[in-house]
């Protein structure tokens, strides 16, 4: 995996391909490409790095009016140059861009190897240009719809061949692939990130759909032969959603996002009157909301974390049995699908492949899944039985900071709506509408301090070790903050229950490893200064977020953040965490928006 496009139309398709690769920089990658096809030719250029380099090393003679291009996130072979995307076949006819993974690789490697094939490259994806290019009709889509049934695992693919230079054919089977239509134009690509610039209209593949895609139109049919209808959606995003706007880097910006994005996805939702939240998109009756029994929410990385904060909002205002899980375990267990649970599948991107195929699994086992998702008409929103739209608008960096937020939100609400159906009191739910009201603003006042958090983050987030704690309502806040730290400045850092240290990790606490404490000031707040104190009784130095000023034997330094009602405070905690990752990033010099091995959509497993 990681990014593909696709041009067919009357433009030269180079300059087109260049710009949609640029826009989807933010998955990661490790390598770029292109084919073109012009003059009856198969030209292909690609490198190792950034797709900058592959624009300075493409020759201004290159150009045509069909060409694939793709970024390649490592998964089979190093990266380099000949383990770059597109892919072509000896003969130099067929090219092909792949995202996912195809398990059964190794196998037709020998098969070809076999045949007498010389394989260039150390991928799963070299072996489906030489397969199609092998298969003995004239027609490209017929010859890729006879290849597809023989690969096992996941692909998003896109095909070009010299015999048919008018035209792209497109293929998918759990890794996303979406159509663009212009004005006699047509495109393809793996993010709709890299088709907004050119139009609105675009069409979403179902699993074990092909595409053949020509200046005048589209087609779709399944792998054997039958016709598929796909008319166009609208898709609501502008151009300038996709601008850094003067940030410096896209992880900024989103931090200071935070308050609209917050204010958004709250508009229309909260009803004060009932002390209620509006979900229409849930699709589930008063009644059925009341009779399941337990919640089960399942997610991978940072939104497993917000999954938690959901969790213990759900036990908390419901009364309803509720935990967390990651997704790409889950899956894996065996586990038992109790048709008195209700399953919530989270995914910012909604094409996170673990979490995908867990929706898929549970269904099968006659389980109801719910889907908290930011992207609209992505593989999770549309799998699932209904569910919570974001609306945090696009994130661009892979380090996830105002979807995580808004993901946590959307779970108050969630929590809110299950509690109001059960036994919460109209007062309690009026409470919580009015804090969660409240939220932009106190965000608001939380970016004030990052001034204050850039020095703290010379002091604590450059040391080779950083401790988080936390209890209860802390404790996920803890994980997230310690993953963020990990994520955009690999400063090395571990998250514990803050009862847990005094059992293993306390072990660990020296001048050089400061811990991140997170106190709030709750019906835990002396238990987690008594933690404080074992800490610095050992040399430790401590940074702590707090709702006042800690004294000084206690923590070195406090963010004071603003107190929201006790249930929605880990929505704010986590703020200053985000913005002292970022700043550790960038006093390290390191490329904050591009992790290194890390993609933003994980599409494989």
């Amino acid at each position: 995996m990681c990014g593909i496009v696709g041009y067919v139309g009357p433009r030269d398709c180079v300059p087109i391909l260049l710009e949609g690769l640029a826009r989807l920089e933010y998955r990661g990658y490790d390598s770029a490409g292109v084919a073109v096809v012009g003059r009856g030719k198969l030209r292909v250029r690609k490198v190792k790095g950034r797709v900058g380099q592959l624009a300075q090393d493409v020759p201004a003679r290159l150009s045509g009016p069909v060409g694939i291009g793709h970024t390649r996130w490592a998964t089979h072979g190093v990266p380099s140059e000949e383990n770059a995307h597109p892919h072509v076949d000896g003969s130099g006819r067929v090219a092909v861009v792949h995202n996912g993974v195809i398990e059964n690789a190794e196998e037709l490697r020998a098969k070809l190897t076999a045949n007498g094939v010389v394989l260039v490259s150390e991928t799963d994806t070299e072996v489906l240009a030489h397969l199609i290019a092998a298969v003995d009709v004239d027609d490209i889509e017929e010859a890729v719809r006879r290849v597809l049934p023989d690969i096992v695992g996941t692909y998003g693919i896109a095909v070009v061949d010299t015999r048919q230079p008018d035209r792209i054919v497109a293929a998918r089977n759990g890794s996303p692939v979406i159509l663009g239509v212009g004005d006699k134009e047509l495109f393809v690509a793996s993010d709709v990130m890299a088709l907004v610039r050119h139009t609105s209209q675009v069409v979403h593949l179902e699993d074990g759909e092909v595409a053949v895609l020509t200046a005048d139109g589209f087609s779709t049919r399944t792998l054997d032969a039958t016709v598929t209808t796909r008319p166009p959606t609208t898709v609501d995003v502008e151009d300038d959603d996709y601008q850094a706007e003067g940030y410096g880097h896209f992880m900024r910006k989103e931090i200071h996002d935070q308050p609209t994005a917050v204010e958004r996805t709250l508009r229309g939702r909260l009803d004060e009157r009932f002390g209620t939240a509006h979900l229409g998109g849930l699709n589930l009756t008063p009644r059925e909301s009341r009779e399941f029994k337990r919640v089960k929410i399942l997610g991978c990385g940072s939104a497993h974390y917000a999954g938690q904060i959901g969790a213990q909002l759900i036990e908390e205002l419901a009364r309803v049995p509720a935990d967390s899980e990651p997704a790409s375990e889950f899956r894996y267990r065996n586990p038992l699908i109790d048709p008195d649970t209700l399953y919530v599948a989270v995914s910012q991107s909604g094409e996170t492949y673990d979490t995908l195929a867990t929706v898929q699994e549970i269904q099968r086992k006659g389980g109801r899944v719910l889907g908290v998702v930011n992207a609209v008409g992505s593989s999770i929103a549309r799998q699932c039985d209904g569910g919570i739209y974001l609306h945090a608008g696009p994130e661009i960096s892979v380090t996830s900071t105002k979807a995580f937020t808004v993901t946590t939100v959307d779970f108050a609400l969630l929590a809110l709506h299950l509690a109001r159906v059960r036994d919460l009191s109209p007062a309690d739910g009026q409470r919580l509408v009015r804090g969660l009201r409240a939220l932009p603003a106190q965000i608001g006042e939380i970016l004030k301090l990052e001034d204050q958090i850039a020095g703290l983050a010379a002091e604590y987030g450059t040391c080779p070790n950083v401790m988080f704690i936390g209890r209860v309502r802390g404790w996920p806040v803890a994980r997230e903050g310690a993953l963020k730290l990990k994520e955009v400045s690999y400063v090395h850092a571990e998250a514990y229950p803050a009862s847990e240290l005094k059992h293993g990790p306390l072990a660990l606490i020296s001048p050089e490893t400061p811990t991140v404490a997170i106190v709030p000031d709750d019906e835990l707040y002396d238990k987690n200064l008594t933690t404080l104190g074992e800490i610095k009784a050992r040399g430790g130095r401590i940074l702590a977020l707090a709702h006042r000023e800690l004294p000084a034997a206690l923590a070195d330094h406090t963010i004071v953040v603003p107190r929201a009602e006790p249930e929605l405070d880990p929505i704010l905690l986590g703020i200053p965490l985000q913005m002292l990752a970022y700043h550790a990033a960038v006093l390290l010099g390191h490329d904050v928006d591009h992790p290194r091995n890390l993609a933003k959509s994980v599409t494989v497993e």
